[in-house]
């Protein structure tokens, strides 16, 4: 166990992919291929944000000036803020070549869909669900900085300050459990939208990363950003466990993976 640094950090978490199993009528969506074979949530730390966020803004205005983008017409969503799923090939580029050299860590847990595992387990609750992997994202987290400041990405009634608070707490009794130490960091909560917060769209352009890797096999952007990716834990490949946790260097493989879906 690490012991505690007595310096101020910055989480920034946001999710990737969508919790939806069943539609209308109880119909398994992804037995049909209609949703996301997976969902994760996962978090961006930075002691220094505003160096990153400065260096976004300065890149967005050069993109806002440059005559070969205008008519695209995703440029109007990229200039509110950068999506990893929305922003066109020539600002991802420039995006990643940004985030190659910028100092952050990224972290992630990726929940594989499965109705049977799903309605046992959550209820098919997207809140018990996000509560869940926030609470296994964080559980040997919390300990390590005397000051964290949490910026949650927003998403509908799922993630609330009150019910994220409650899966720090969670964090905090499994970390107890597992090692006998309370927890004494000042951790602030807050929940904002990602055009607010620069830095939660650098979460978001991380866990598209890793989902492209596990939902279409697409490991390329990931292999260029990994050495950033510190963390991606693969909680529910049941054939692969233990050895379902990767960083750089165990590095995320299609050799080493289960494949995702059904």
């Amino acid at each position: 166990m690490k012991e505690t640094q007595n310096v101020k950090m910055y989480f920034y978490v946001d999710e990737s992919g969508d919790p939806t199993i069943l539609g209308h009528g109880g119909k398994n969506l992804l037995k049909e291929g209609t949703v996301s074979k997976t969902f994760m949530v996962g978090y961006v730390e930075a002691s220094n944000p505003q160096a990153i966020t400065k260096s976004l803004s300065a890149l967005r205005e050069e993109l806002a000036s440059d005559e070969y983008l205008k008519g695209i017409p995703s440029m109007k969503s990229t200039l509110q803020a950068f999506h990893a799923n929305k922003d066109c090939a020539e600002v991802k580029e420039r995006v990643f070549k940004l985030l190659k050299q910028a100092d952050f860590k990224a972290f992630a847990v990726v929940a594989r869909k499965n109705e049977t595992l799903f309605r046992k387990k959550f209820n098919f609750s997207q809140q018990k669900l996000y509560e869940y992997l926030v609470a296994k994202l964080f559980e040997n987290r919390l300990h390590l900085y005397r000051q964290i400041d949490i910026y949650f990405a927003e998403m509908g009634n799922t993630v609330r300050e009150r019910n994220m608070r409650a899966s720090l707490e969670q964090a905090m009794s499994l970390f107890k459990g597992k090692w006998g130490k309370e927890h004494d960091s000042e951790i602030r909560v807050f929940v904002q939208t990602p055009s607010q917060i620069p830095m939660l769209q650098v979460a978001d352009y991380s866990l598209w990363t890793i989902n492209r890797a596990f939902e279409r096999g697409d490991f390329r952007y990931y292999k260029f950003l990994s050495e950033k990716i510190a963390l991606i834990q693969d909680i529910f490949d049941t054939p692969n466990y233990p050895n379902t946790y990767y960083n750089p260097k165990r590095p995320l493989d299609p050799k080493k993976i289960s494949p995702a879906g059904g």
